[in-house]
């Protein structure tokens, strides 16, 4: 009977594990709201940070906002499409040094510890955005 009981309770457990890593990215990082949260925290990160704040301070920091969230949104496979400008026609002319692209990313993760994202999680999101890079650094 104790081996029935603990097959149960490592099935249950096995089962609860396998319907989280069926959740879309999105899903997984509260949807909208969490992206909210976490594009916030981001916007935060940047605003208190001397090294790359000066990329940011001409900003329409409500555009860059809705413009994010929209562009996570999309790269977590939720249900919107990002319309915005390509990454090339946003950061062409700003020169953005690989020292301080690899300090952006490391304020987002930042954002991500304080809006406590797992760290696979985390993982899957700078995957997402990896590609990214060459489109922003240098242009």
């Amino acid at each position: 009977m104790r081996i029935f009981i603990l097959f149960l309770l490592a099935t249950s457990v096995l089962a609860g594990c396998s319907s989280k890593s069926k959740q879309s990215l999105y899903q997984q990082i509260n949807g909208n709201a969490g992206i909210e949260k976490l594009v916030d925290s981001f916007i935060y990160q940047i605003g208190n940070d001397k090294q790359v704040f000066h990329y940011f301070e001409h900003s329409n920091i409500t555009h860059f906002r809705q413009g994010f969230i929209s562009h996570l949104c999309a790269l977590t496979n939720g249900p919107c499409e990002y319309k915005g400008d390509s990454m090339v026609a946003i950061h062409t002319g700003m020169n953005i040094n690989e020292k301080d692209f690899n300090h952006v990313v490391d304020l987002l993760i930042n954002a991500m510890d304080e809006q406590n994202i797992p760290h696979p999680v985390q993982n899957k999101i700078i995957s997402k955005m990896a590609p990214l890079r060459s489109e922003i650094i240098k242009i």
